[in-house]
């Protein structure tokens, strides 16, 4: 069963800060939408990588850029979409059973992953044509 694409969506997390610099906090139930069981990060890929290229089955994620820019290519049979992050203070949510590609990363980007549960590795799908077929 596919996820719904409809439930991808940016998260807006509050701002703190004064003179000294800002401070951005995110809690799991709280500003993200599930508990936060890993957490991993992205760097040093270049622009012409993309990265992912895979759905997860259970896992829910919540991806942030917290320095430069990358872009996120989500799609499922129906669907697909595009967003960018180049804000510390925004998110993408991403359901499980969504198919996602992370690409165009600036030279300085570093993508925090949020994910719902522990590595899984059985529960990846890594082939495209696996996850259409996974979602008739």
């Amino acid at each position: 069963m596919f996820g719904q694409i409809e439930k991808v969506r940016m998260l807006n997390f509050k701002e703190n800060g004064d003179e000294r610099g800002k401070l951005v906090v995110v809690e799991g139930l709280k500003d993200i939408p599930f508990e936060i069981k890993r957490i991993f990060y992205i760097y040093g890929s270049d622009a012409n990588v993309v990265r992912g290229c895979h759905a997860n089955k259970h896992t829910e994620f919540v991806l942030i850029n917290v320095c430069g820019s990358s872009k996120v290519k989500v799609k499922n049979l129906h669907s697909e979409k595009i967003f960018i992050l180049d804000r510390p203070h925004t998110g993408i949510y991403l359901p499980n059973m969504i198919w996602k590609e992370m690409y165009d990363f600036s030279p300085d980007s570093i993508l925090l992953v949020l994910a719902s549960e522990a590595y899984d590795p059985k529960e990846y799908i890594r082939n495209y044509e696996n996850f259409l077929k996974e979602g008739e």
